[in-house]
């Protein structure tokens, strides 16, 4: 995929979560998810972690052990709205920097090329945004051209998902479901 296609999709992705992020109400913060023993606060805290872990791995070349746990546990604070709109942003500019897309980057399983790695955090926004949707009762339906990216992305490695404890076991899609809906269930959700 051209990079120009893969930072659009990103910056898609990010917009999309962001939007959501940003409709949490404040009583709303502790509500389920449909991500097993995640809050919506738990779950913006990971997608904000992950998000600060990009500037130090694509523009510095820095490794897991390096950043070490600085961004364990609540990396929200006080405002977690500001505090994603800061990271997501840093995660954005950190992709888009010229020639980032051809570096490679130190991953927990090793190094992995930048590219890569940018797809990956398009669907994990693009799975945890409908998460998030359904957790605060915003739209769910999201936009075609990242369902599609996340399909394509995800489908090679899909059954080994449920293996790493990180999503539940595939789901059964309905007769005639929809791309997002197959997407959804194979990443254990049950639209």
């Amino acid at each position: 995929m051209a990079h120009e296609t893969l930072l659009a999709r990103h910056s898609e992705a990010l917009d999309v979560f962001t939007d959501r992020v940003h409709q949490v109400s404040d009583d709303q913060w502790g509500a389920d998810t449909p991500c097993t023993d995640w809050s919506v606060r738990d779950l913006v805290n990971h997608l904000t972690a992950e998000q600060l872990w990009v500037p130090h791995l694509v523009r510095d070349g820095a490794t897991i052990a390096s950043v070490g746990t600085a961004y364990d546990g609540d990396v929200l604070g006080d405002d977690p709205v500001a505090t994603w709109d800061k990271a997501a942003e840093g995660a954005r500019a950190a992709f888009a920097e010229p020639g980032a897309l051809d570096r490679s980057v130190h991953l927990s399983y090793g190094p992995s090329p930048a590219g890569h790695y940018c797809g990956q955090m398009i669907t994990d926004l693009v799975v945890h945004a409908w998460d998030l949707s359904r957790a605060i009762g915003a739209e769910e339906q999201l936009p075609r051209p990242l369902v599609d990216f996340a399909v394509r992305e995800v489908s090679p490695y899909a059954a080994d998902l449920a293996k790493s404890g990180l999503f539940g076991p595939p789901v059964e899609p309905p007769p005639g479901a929809d791309v997002q809906t197959k997407l959804l269930c194979l990443l254990g959700r049950r639209p």
